[in-house]
This record gives structure tokens, C-alpha cells and sequence, in this order.
């Protein structure tokens, strides 16, 4: 069986998708392997086959998956043998609330600390479409949405504190061993840390440690080395 995986790509293919990260590490986690399809912000037409416009999605032979969540719960019913991204079904419904958590409450008050980084990271072919769609969005210019960002950092900051209260007692949203759930949180904040050099959290915060330890999975494949720093 073959699984072809579509994954946004910014500026020389690189993959800095919150969405795309959550698949990419539920792939190593499941020890999945699969063929790469890039698709940059303005190559729609490459996923339209799927009937909507929207990465990560997963072709597995002839069955088309979207959305993340959804992709983790078809590889995990999928591929009952390899190893569980939610280690039962109590453990799907925490994923699952933590994904609603995440989406809603978390991924927004990023955005604002990081999007105009963001926009230096994207494709040349696509910075006119990124700058244009999201200041319809927002209201403003990039640079407007993410002025005071040392002073909107707090609320970010103060979201994490359910996470905050997990991790600081054992290793992983998941316990000792890492689950979806971490998976979920880690790839908005991968978002982050690849695109901008604006610190999320403190180097003393739980969530600090956590994501460190999340990066080292899979054999580092998350370790790579952040786009603003090559741009620098």
C-alpha cells in the first residue's frame, strides 16, 4: 500500500505546516513511510482531485484523507499493529479535545506573534496571495497584527497553563510515552520556532522542556534547522 502525503512547503520546500507537522509526526510515529507531494500556498489546482483546498492530505491507494485529526485516526484504525497514536479510545477522545483546545484557543494567539515572520518565509511565487489573503483576514497590515507581540506573548503564555500542568509532572501530554495529544501542540509551536526567532516561552517553563523532548523523537526528524536562521 502506498501512501502519498501533500504537505504545504514554503520558501525551497520547506515544510513549516502547524497542520502538516501534526501528520509528519503521526507518520514517524506510526513508523509509515510515504511519497512527498509539496504544495505551495498558490497550488491548489495540485489537491483539488480531494474536493476542497486544504493540506495536510493523505491518498492512501485509492482512499483521499483531509484534516489532521482525521488523518491520525485513519492511520491509527488503519494500521492497528503499529504503534497506537492514542493508546485506546479514551485516549482518542483526550486527543481529540485537546485538538478543539489547540485550534481554538491556542493557534490564534500565535498567529499574531509570528505572521509577518512567517510571510519572509513563503515562496516568492506566493508572498503577494499570503500578504493579500491574510490582511483581508485580519483587518491590517502583517506588521500591524504582529506589533506589541512582547506584550501580546502573555496570553499565549497563560493558555498553556492546562498543558503547563501536565507536563511539568510527567514527560509528555500523553504520560510517559508520547501520544497524538503531544503531537497536536507541538506542531503549531514547530510552526513558530521554524518561521521566527520571537521567543514562545520562557527557557524555565515546562513547556519549554516538553517540546525539547518532542523534538528529539523519531530521530530528530523535527530538528531541523529553522528557516529565520537561514534567512538571517
Amino acid at each position: 500500500m502506498t501512501i502519498t502525503f501533500y504537505d504545504l512547503c514554503g520558501r525551497n520546500g520547506a515544510r513549516f505546516s502547524p497542520y502538516g507537522w501534526r501528520t509528519r509526526m503521526a507518520l514517524a510515529h506510526k513508523g509509515l513511510g510515504y511519497v512527498l507531494e509539496l504544495v505551495k500556498f498558490t497550488e491548489k489546482d495540485k489537491i483539488a482531485f480531494t474536493g476542497q483546498k486544504l493540506v495536510p492530505v493523505i491518498k492512501h491507494d485509492e482512499t483521499i484523507v483531509a484534516d489532521s485529526f482525521a488523518i491520525a485516526c485513519f492511520l491509527e484504525d488503519t494500521y492497528p499493529d503499529a504503534p497506537s497514536l492514542f493508546g485506546g479510545e479514551a485516549g482518542r477522545g483526550m486527543a481529540k479535545a485537546i485538538n478543539g483546545f489547540v485550534d481554538r484557543m491556542v493557534q490564534p494567539l500565535i498567529a499574531p506573534l509570528i505572521v509577518a515572520d512567517v510571510f519572509d518565509c513563503v515562496d516568492d511565487t506566493c508572498r503577494e496571495y499570503f500578504r493579500t489573503s491574510r490582511e483581508q483576514r485580519f483587518g491590517m497590515t502583517l506588521e500591524e497584527f504582529q506589533s506589541k507581540r512582547d506584550e501580546k506573548v502573555a496570553a499565549f503564555r497563560t493558555a498553556l497553563e492546562p498543558i503547563r500542568m501536565v507536563v511539568k509532572d510527567q514527560p509528555f501530554i500523553g504520560g510517559s510515552a508520547p501520544t497524538y495529544a503531544d503531537y497536536i501542540l507541538f506542531g503549531s509551536m514547530q510552526w513558530a520556532r521554524l518561521t521566527s526567532t520571537f521567543q514562545l516561552v520562557e527557557g524555565d517553563d515546562p513547556i519549554h522542556a516538553w517540546f525539547e523532548r518532542v523534538l528529539d523523537l523519531h530521530g530528530g526528524i523535527a530538528r531541523e534547522e529553522p528557516i529565520a536562521a537561514k534567512a538571517a
